[in-house]
Parts: structure tokens; sequence; C-alpha cells
């Protein structure tokens, strides 16, 4: 377990940065704009590599916030 508590915070790092990487690669234009009468296009489907994109984007949240988790789990007494 030890091992395991020196590698989470390596591997929360590397996780966080796959995060902000698959966010900003994701298509413009689906913020908050659209919210306030901007764009049209809300219930569009998302193919091919923006579907993987996206997807991906949250495995790879989930594993961020899971490693968080057990970071917090392995530091109790």
């Amino acid at each position: 377990m030890k091992l395991l508590a020196q590698f989470l915070p390596i591997i929360q790092i590397v996780l966080s940065i796959l995060v902000i990487v698959s966010i900003l690669l994701q298509q413009r234009g689906g913020g908050l704009s659209a919210a306030f009468g901007g764009d049209g296009n809300i219930y569009r489907t998302k193919r091919g590599v923006e579907k993987i994109i996206f997807r991906s984007t949250i495995v790879l949240a989930v594993l961020l916030a899971l490693s968080a988790i057990l970071t917090i789990i392995l530091s109790l007494p």
C-alpha cells in the first residue's frame, strides 16, 4: 500500500493533464452561450472522433475522482 500511496500523486498529475487535453480537444461552441439563445444545434449527436473524445473525457474524469478518493482513504490513519 505504501508503494501505491507514493505513485498516486504521479497518477493524479498524469490524469489531470489528460483530462485537460481531452477537454481542450473537444469542439468549441458547446458552452454557456447556447444557454442564452446562441447556437440552435443543441440536440445534435456526437459521431466518430468527437464521440470517442467525449467518452474518454468522462472516463478520465471518473478515474481522476477515484484516484483522489483512494488517496484520501490511504492517508487516513
